[in-house]
């Protein structure tokens, strides 16, 4: 799907706020209420949008410790690796991961109530994956800036 400057304007939108109206919507971006109906929907096909949610506070859920870990793999067995990402996959203290270029082979992002849950994390689960090797955690100490918008 090609984006003009109308689809760009809702997906900005979008993004700072999920919950406005389509008669808001719709007024700020200078169409008819049917029409932009039809525009998100087209969006929502095309899979520009892939979906709608809320934003929730990790303090309000008492998840007050977050880490980046990178994560070196013993060796490249397909088995192994595939083993690593569907763990991965399952794990809900694993925010993000993203396979990498240079030292780590994965970095992850992860949040968990505090150090002691981390410390479990790390030994009854990261650490017990035949495919890592070692992991180093850097502690995020606070976060400057998170993104949640993309750069539409």
């Amino acid at each position: 799907m090609q984006l003009d400057r109308r689809d760009r304007l809702i997906l900005k939108l979008l993004q700072a706020d999920s919950r406005i109206s389509n008669s808001e919507l719709a007024e700020k971006v200078g169409m008819s209420q049917s029409a932009l109906w039809r525009k998100v929907r087209a969006l929502e096909q095309a899979g520009a949008i892939e979906g709608y949610r809320a934003v929730v506070s990790a303090p309000a859920l008492g998840l007050h410790f977050q880490a980046l870990v990178q994560v070196h793999l013993t060796r490249h067995n397909p088995e192994h690796l595939q083993q690593f990402i569907s763990a991965v996959e399952s794990r809900p203290e694993v925010l993000d991961c993203y396979a990498t270029t240079g030292q780590s082979d994965y970095i992850l992002r992860v949040l968990c109530q505090d150090i002691g849950a981390y410390n479990t994390f790390l030994e009854d689960f990261l650490f017990r994956l035949p495919a890592v090797e070692s992991a180093q955690t850097n502690v995020v100490l606070r976060e400057i800036k998170r993104s949640r918008d993309l750069p539409v």
